[in-house]
């Protein structure tokens, strides 16, 4: 880059940072305005009052940190909403809370607290280990590996070829790299290229920080990332100070962003606010008394180290993992396949248990198919132990995680909650060719042989065999048959293998009595190596032949097999042959950084998919607004499986269980209903951690639940309190409730669908009518940074606050809203929000000089009409009037990036086409004054500062716009607007022709327009073509439209080979306007005659090109 190139690029951010700035100046002295109105402080109106309202809420942020762009991204779907829904007259409700139930805070308190204790104050770490410091450089090296492909790839994801060649080119260069780390000892990983620093982004020093600490990953480094000052940390040991800290910055950060929150009812959770804690006491109460809550034993996930369940929200990996019930079945060794020659290699393990009953104990989804075992197999590599269980201390062989799970199961050693007792371990390999005795089988003994994809820390780490109806065990079975060097490199004899042949135990349909063989075949699977194949295979075969199989042996021959596996199941624990085992479906970690297991403990839980309650709740969904059909799909799978839920537990921060106070309440568990007390929490408490009373005067230990159900509409029964003013609130708390019940829109990131969202509409739907039930949920997907995960470690981070700093506060909301709105992931792109910033400071500007230019045009009595002022007067109309309508429509169905598109863009289009048609003298002040006002409300909901400036300072009205109504709208010409994009087009290709001329000093005073009679065939077969193939619910085509549109340009007579690709490139056109338009940019026939329109335009195309008059 030259040194004229760097200034210039100086230059442009240093005005760019200038205009960031004057928008930050003027949003900062718009919002004290709304401050000091209390814009968004509305109450419900008296009893008899028909202003229509809309209440929505975000679910409260958990407050362990600063509000990041991940919050602000789902906050503004809610903030745009009731923006626009204000705007339509409704009277809005949007309250804001902070959430600080659960173990998080407590955890990394604690945490806190032990590193001040061990390393003082401020702390001393230990350095790293060499070990540490080598898998700190590895991986600085891959991420360096990732950013340079991704640089070589122009910021997209490379091909498997572009991959593999890069690696290849850098192979050399790495091997270099690594010994020059290793040979670095104790010192911070490789340095990295300089590069240009981005401004967008967080940068975090953490390559050097991670080396001088070591992989250990300390709290006190944690909150020092979290900008929290060095001095104040100690302080953050007390669970209760974060408490005191986060929630008032989160108030700050959300009041810059300009929400549209009252936040007379901001609230913290958990005990220290009593007021909140008796709401939370109160619904408990309610739920046990409807039958809602039960106490008994059940499976959940569960951390041994905080010696509790481990709930959604206290995991730090694992949210929505559920523990998974498997069958255990007891395979019992035979002894006398067992050589002493086999037991002299590890004597350490088998003279322990030499002799005595031990069981193989592999777990099993399926225990019905039993009757087909040939077989179990084990990993030849994996680690075994023989482990005493239960009270009587039986002897089973399996993983050591599975063996940690069944501790907490009731199978611990003695019968001991979480004790484990191994007699010694094994390598699989030792275990191989073993003869053992399995339940139900037809084979007297069956044999233990090689599996290669088995993981020890899935099931037993035991894997029992049904190559009928399993495609992986049939193809490991058939790898041991066909193969001598196989069998021979692990032991195993042909006797072992040959005589078990599949035994056909369930007839599938479309697969026969051996699905898993039949399966096999058709996909062509060679081996147990065709890991994706097999994986089809049992994608195919197993739901298929689970709900449509039918048994063929046993005593329940003929019957399907989904009604028996229960059955045979239970008969074959009652029998001592199997028994009952779970684990989480996949690992989970705790808050406390402790694996979990699946236990089996004694706890209050919430008795979620009940079959009445469920069923109410599957109404409720019915009659849900869920702004995509996806969402609705995720809630019906999250009701199909969400079963009894822990609620209690013993360790954080919360309510105490009203019935049981040894507990507290899980923090999904409060976190329900809480919508309710939003309506009321102005009148109970003053602040937000509920210190004085509110409006009402009533002190916690007043609200008893006379009163709660009286103010939630569930008595009618008026409760006695002493104080007549009080009894006047009471009155006054229960139309609030009445008026803003039931939550209109609850807004969520899409990860809360399979906790909290579907336990609010069972909770909701247990206390109130239906009818009182939230009416609708939209949920949207993660939020990406510049395409990339946000993460602190690799400095892709913004906090809310630094956000709005870096682009302000209407510069980042327009950014959130052009991210995206779907359940898919968005995407804040910087290079938006710095394009956002010179728009916005651009049509600022802009509309300042025009209402003065055409003040003075006014004010001079000038009265200059310029051609063609008629027609482009109503096209500009109508082009507003289509802005309005698409604009309403879009925010109606929450897709704000087209609501951007309608309301900002294309509204700019038109604006800028009216412009360049007339000239700034030509332009009318009044439309002017329109277009303004139109732009400002429709933008309004997204960019409310910028809109509100535009409102008050330029256009000069003395209200806010917060406050204003939606704009009327009026008739759309589309003939008019067809004719006027026409006539664009044209001038845009005869400008760029008359350029041309000009350059080459060619003749530009004479004009020929040629019109056609007829769409040429070859554009009717590319129309044609597209609408067959058109998708209308997803606006697009089928995925073979090249290829079809190839074809048929093909078989048109005329055209040429070489014609072709052209001719596909006016298919693409199409496409893209179809995306922009709809299936209406198909139709080619013009609505209007050409010929004729071009005759009325001729004035107004000869003027525009200074050609002469024909």
């Amino acid at each position: 880059m030259s040194e004229e190139q760097v200034n210039e690029k100086i230059k442009e951010k240093k005005e760019s940072t200038q205009k960031r700035d004057e928008l930050i100046r003027l949003e900062k002295e718009i919002a004290a305005e709304w401050e000091q109105a209390r814009v968004w402080e509305i109450d419900a109106p008296p009893p008899g009052t028909d202003t229509p309202k809309f209440f929505a809420t975000f679910p409260y942020p958990y407050m362990n940190g600063r509000l990041h762009l991940g919050h602000s991204f789902t906050v503004s779907k809610a903030d745009f909403t009731v923006g626009y829904q204000s705007l339509k007259g409704k009277n809005i409700l949007f309250p804001f809370a902070f959430h600080c139930t659960g173990m998080p805070i407590k955890a990394c308190a604690d945490k806190l607290k032990r590193e001040i204790e061990t390393y003082g104050n401020p702390p001393k770490f230990p350095p790293p280990t060499e070990e540490e410091l080598e898998e700190i450089r590895q991986e600085e090296l891959r991420k360096k590996e990732a950013e340079e492909q991704k640089k070589a790839a122009g910021g997209k994801q490379l091909s498997k070829k572009q991959k593999q060649q890069q690696q290849k080119d850098q192979k050399a260069q790495q091997e270099q790299q690594k010994k020059a780390a290793a040979a670095e000892k104790g010192a911070a990983s490789p340095a990295t290229p300089a590069a240009t620093k981005d401004s967008t982004q967080h940068r975090s020093n953490k390559s050097k920080a991670t080396a001088k600490k070591g992989k250990a990953t300390y709290q006190w480094d944690i909150m020092k990332d979290m900008d929290v000052p060095e001095s104040e940390i100690p302080k953050f040991a007390d669970a209760y100070y974060w408490l005191e800290y986060f929630p008032p910055h989160a108030q700050t950060d959300l009041k810059k962003m300009g929400v549209r929150v009252d936040w007379r009812r901001s609230f913290i959770t958990t005990d220290v606010n009593l007021y909140y804690d008796s709401f939370v006491r109160w619904q408990f109460r309610k739920l046990k008394e409807l039958g809602k809550v039960k106490f008994g034993k059940r499976y959940s996930v569960y951390s041994p180290k905080d010696g509790q369940p481990c709930a959604d929200h206290d995991r730090q990996t694992g949210e929505g993992v559920q523990p998974q019930e498997y069958t255990l079945i007891k395979q019992q060794i035979v002894w006398d396949t067992v050589s002493a020659e086999r037991k002299q290699k590890t004597p350490e393990f088998w003279s322990k248990i030499d002799g005595k009953p031990v069981y193989l104990v592999p777990a099993t989804l399926r225990p019905e198919t039993m009757y087909g075992q040939t077989n179990c197999f084990v990993l030849p590599t994996g680690e075994y132990g023989a482990y005493e269980v239960g009270k009587n201390n039986e002897i089973w062989v399996m993983g050591a995680q599975a063996a940690k799970n069944l501790s907490y199961q009731g199978w611990g050693h003695n019968g001991e909650f979480g004790k484990t007792n191994c007699l010694g371990t094994i390598k699989g390999e030792g275990l191989l060719g073993i003869g053992i005795k399995a339940p139900l089988t037809k084979y007297e003994v069956i044999y233990v042989l090689p599996m290669m994809n088995i993981s020890t820390e899935k099931g037993s780490g035991v894997v029992t065999s049904v190559p009928s109806d399993a495609p992986d065990d049939y193809a490991a079975l058939t790898d041991l048959k066909n193969k001598d060097k196989l069998r021979e490199k692990y032991g195993i004899t042909k006797e072992m293998v040959d005589p078990f042949a599949v035994v056909p135990i369930i007839n599938v349909p479309g697969y026969g009595d051996t699905c898993a063989v039949k399966a096999c075949e058709d996909l062509k699977i060679k081996s147990q190596n065709d890991v994706e194949l097999l994986a089809k295979a049992k994608e195919d075969t197993y739901k298929k032949g689970f709900y449509e199989g039918v048994m063929l042996v046993g005593e329940y021959a003929g019957k399907p097999v989904k009604d028996v596996k229960p059955i045979i199941r239970k008969q074959l624990i009652k029998a001592g042959q199997a028994v009952k085992y779970s684990e989480p479906e996949k690992p989970v970690t705790s808050r406390s950084g402790d694996t979990c297991v699946s236990a089996k403990t004694e706890q209050w839980y919430l008795n979620y998919g009940e079959a009445e309650w469920k069923a109410k709740v599957d109404t409720i969904l019915k009659n849900m607004q869920t702004y995509s059909a996806e969402t609705r799909h995720v809630f019906e799978n999250t009701l199909a499986w969400l079963r009894q839920w822990a609620c209690s537990r013993t360790y954080g921060l919360g309510t105490r269980l009203p019935f049981d106070e040894k507990y507290l309440i899980e923090s999904l568990s409060d976190s329900t209903v809480y919508m309710a007390y939003y309506t009321v929490a102005h009148y109970l408490q003053s602040d937000i951690r509920g210190e004085k009373p509110g409006r009402a005067g009533f002190k916690p230990e007043e609200l008893n639940d006379d009163i709660w159900n009286y103010i939630f509409k569930l008595s009618d029964t008026k409760p006695q309190v002493a104080d007549e003013k009080k009894s006047e609130m009471l009155d006054k708390m229960r139309r609030e409730f009445e008026y803003w019940y039931p939550l209109d829109l609850r807004v969520s990131g899409k990860d809360l669908i399979q906790n909290h969202l579907t336990m609010s509409l069972y909770n909701h739907a247990a206390i109130w009518p239906t009818e009182l039930c939230p009416q609708g949920v939209r949920c949207n997907g993660f939020l990406l940074l510049n395409g990339d995960k946000m993460s602190k470690s690799t400095g892709n981070f913004l906090t809310l606050s630094n956000a709005a700093d870096q682009y302000s506060i209407d510069g980042m909301r327009l950014a959130l809203a052009d991210a995206g709105d779907s359940l898919d992931d968005a995407n804040f792109a910087s290079q938006t929000a710095d394009t956002a910033i010179k728009r916005l400071f651009t049509q600022l500007e802009w509309a300042r000089e025009a209402m003065e230019i055409l003040a003075k045009n006014e004010a001079s009595g000038e009265n200059y009409v310029a051609e063609g002022a008629k027609f482009h007067e109503a096209v500009f109309e109508s082009a507003v009037n289509k802005c309005i309508a698409d604009t309403e429509r879009a925010y109606e169905e929450t897709k704000f990036r087209e609501a951007l598109l309608n309301g900002f863009y294309a509204l700019q289009d038109a604006r800028d086409r009216y412009r360049l048609a007339l000239g700034e003298k030509g332009m009318k002040r009044s439309t002017i004054v329109r277009f303004l006002e139109v732009q400002a409300l429709l933008l309004s909901p997204i960019c409310p500062h910028f809109c509100d400036i535009i409102w008050k300072r330029v256009l000069g009205h003395t209200d806010t716009i917060l406050k204003q109504t939606w704009p009327k709208g009026g008739a759309v010409d589309e003939k008019l607007l067809s004719q006027n994009q026409y006539l664009h087009d044209l001038m845009y290709k005869l400008r760029a022709r008359a350029k041309t001329n000009e350059e080459r000093k060619l003749n530009n005073e004479e004009c020929y327009i040629y019109v056609a009679k007829e769409v040429p065939e070859w554009k009717r077969a590319v129309v044609g073509v597209m609408k067959k193939l058109y998708r209308k619910e997803t606006n697009d085509f089928e995925a073979t439209l090249r290829k079809e549109l190839s074809n048929a340009l093909t078989a048109v007579k005329g055209v040429s080979k070489k014609e072709i690709p052209k001719m596909m490139g006016f298919g693409q056109i199409l496409e893209e306007n179809v995306k922009k338009n709809g299936i209406a940019a198909l139709n080619l026939e013009s609505v209007f005659d050409e010929r004729e329109f071009l005759g009325e335009q001729r004035e107004y195309v000869k003027q525009q090109l200074g050609v002469k008059d024909g």
